[in-house]
């Protein structure tokens, strides 16, 4: 189907406004990947301000893609309905006002409720640019290009996010990685109206108001289940949690199914490439999102690199992995989406299994090999998977299409924090030990997590300190055997099942 373009000269999209128009949909998505992996790095000055518990910590990180994977379906859909560029123009005003909000919050818990609120306002920006994209670019071609661009973006942001934020907290408060959102999105709400041409369904059907909620419902008790069972264990309220996220996700499926005109298509989770490719940017993310919220701590907490060396030591992988995704277009030429999908996915396996390997002298040499290898294939499975997403719908459907995409990795970002996150925690709770003379906050903080054995290590003698340290760091990443051997399970997991959901199945 052709895209459903406004019908008037001024919004007629030739060549070259198509790709200014996509340099101009690039600013958010390098925004929001940006904002994906920066606050990692400005966690250890959160942890030294505001000393929050381990899952207080969790929750600074998560709460964000929580929330905004909890709304990216209807979000998606309200695109589809109101206008793809409108819903756009909202979610960046709003995700800048509730950047300042974030930079100057005056606790743990105000930061929290910010970061919630970006959520929901990121949630409007993520499925608006790769529809709009689907809209804008109607042949196959240009189109792979335009996604492996985007695709590239997303990598961008997050190589730039832990630079952008490593060179601001070596002079600035930990505030200053959430006002880089202001200039960003500012030349997005001038260009934006003028160079992107608004798009929509152009049969849309109603509002569905109840679905909205039903979508709402089954993400977020789900996720926050698993985010509490990985740290706390099996508890009524979380079987609860459970019941009440899967029932809703029922209810949900069960609704689409039987409306006319559905807030999100079912029927394209029964096209293999479709749901493998889902699945493959779920599992790749969780593997590369835990992995960043590991080595970010890892370099700083234990190998001593300050916040601006740290993200340098990221670049040459994100590099890499732009370098990939730009070069996967014209192999895709002589190579089928199920064969470079396989191979990119292998290639994150292999990453992972070379940090299995390094764990015992995991040095900043060893991370930027094993990262240059995972991110090469991320760069590749990434740009491959969600032109396949985008593709296998109509362009009129593409919001909702995009959402799911968006959805995987948003979700892949919270689980991947919250599994692989969790799992580093517990490691490091189970093995630290807590030197005596310790007052019992001391104790209690030391105890719960890296970042707070380093904040208490400064209001301690020197002999005392260095043996709390010593054992922070070892018990810290005593973690990283299982949760290398998870993360390569499931990039092995996620290779055969789009080895196997390709095999005979025919484009749309």
């Amino acid at each position: 189907m052709s895209a459903c373009l406004d019908a008037t000269p001024s919004q007629t999209v030739t060549p070259k406004r198509a790709w200014m128009a996509l340099a101009v949909l690039m600013l958010p998505v390098l925004l929001i990947a940006i904002d994906n992996t920066v606050l990692a790095f400005a966690l250890p000055m959160i942890a030294e301000d505001f000393r929050p518990a381990a899952s207080v910590q969790l929750w600074i990180v998560d709460v964000y893609s929580l929330v905004l994977a909890a709304l990216l379906v209807a979000m998606g859909s309200f695109g589809d309905r109101i206008g793809r560029r409108r819903i756009l123009l909202i979610g960046a005003s709003g995700f800048a006002v509730m950047s300042v909000a974030a930079a100057f919050a005056p606790s743990a818990a105000y930061l929290v409720a910010a970061r919630a609120a970006l959520g929901v306002f990121g949630a409007m920006l993520m499925p608006a640019t790769l529809s709009l994209i689907r809209n804008i670019f109607t042949e196959a071609g240009p189109r792979r290009l335009a996604i492996a661009i985007w695709a590239s973006c997303f990598t961008a942001g997050t190589t730039l996010g832990p630079i952008v934020g490593g060179a601001l907290l070596q002079h600035f408060h930990w505030g200053s990685v959430f006002l880089v959102a202001v200039p960003i999105l500012l030349p997005l709400l001038a260009l934006g109206p003028r160079l992107v041409p608004e798009s929509r369904d152009p049969s849309p059907g109603p509002v569905d108001l109840l679905s909205v909620s039903l979508s709402f419902t089954a993400m977020l008790p789900f996720v926050w289940a698993v985010k509490t069972v990985a740290h706390d264990g099996l508890s009524v309220m979380v079987a609860i949690a459970f019941g009440i996220g899967i029932a809703s996700g029922v209810l949900f499926v069960r609704r689409q199914n039987r409306s006319a005109t559905p807030m999100l298509d079912m029927s394209l989770f029964s096209y293999g490439p479709f749901s493998s490719s889902v699945l493959a940017n779920f599992l790749s993310i969780v593997g590369l999102i835990g992995f960043v919220f590991f080595v970010s701590q890892h370099l700083q907490l234990v190998l001593g690199l300050s916040p601006l060396a740290a993200g340098l030591v990221t670049l040459p992988g994100a590099l890499v992995s732009m370098i990939a995704g730009i070069a996967v277009v014209k192999a895709a030429k002589r190579f089928s989406a199920q064969t470079l999908m396989v191979g990119g996915l292998a290639f994150v396996a292999a990453g992972f299994g070379m940090i299995m390997l390094f764990r015992h002298d995991l040095t900043v040499v060893a991370v930027i090999v094993s990262f240059i290898v995972l991110e090469l294939g991320v760069g590749v499975s990434q740009t491959v998977s969600n032109d396949t997403i985008v593709a296998s719908v109509p362009a009129a459907k593409a919001g909702a299409a995009s959402a799911v995409s968006e959805t995987a990795y948003e979700l892949g970002a919270v689980v991947g924090t919250a599994t692989l996150g969790t799992i580093f925690s517990a490691f490091y709770r189970t093995n630290v030990e807590i030197p005596a003379g310790l007052t019992p906050e001391q104790a209690g903080a030391a105890g719960e997590s890296i970042g707070g054995a380093v904040s208490v290590a400064t209001e301690l003698p020197a002999e005392t300190a260095g043996r709390l340290l010593d054992s922070a760091r070892t018990a810290f990443d005593s973690g990283i055997a299982p949760t290398a051997l998870i993360a390569v399970a499931l990039s092995l997991t996620a290779a055969a099942i789009v080895a196997w959901s390709f095999h005979g199945a025919t484009q749309r």
